[in-house]
């Protein structure tokens, strides 16, 4: 088992071990979902990056200052 501890700003590093294990690269983007006291960390594969691109383009109506300081204290 790997520790790392998570900063201020909420960024923790991913052990050399855990990432050459996963092949994570820079660049690389994961994906995090919870499943009962379990942190789930995936990589996501190539061809998703650009479906997640597209969708990630329709989502923008909810990305206005406004919206940010509505939704921060939640």
């Amino acid at each position: 088992m790997q520790i790392a501890r998570i900063t201020a700003k909420g960024q923790t590093t991913i052990p050399v071990s855990i990432r050459k294990a996963a092949d994570i690269n820079a660049g690389d983007t994961l994906a995090f979902e919870i499943k009962g006291d379990y942190l789930i960390v995936r990589k996501i594969k190539s061809p998703a990056d650009s479906y997640l691109k597209g969708v990630e383009e329709t989502l923008n109506e909810w990305s206005s200052p406004e919206d940010e300081e509505a939704w921060s204290g939640l």
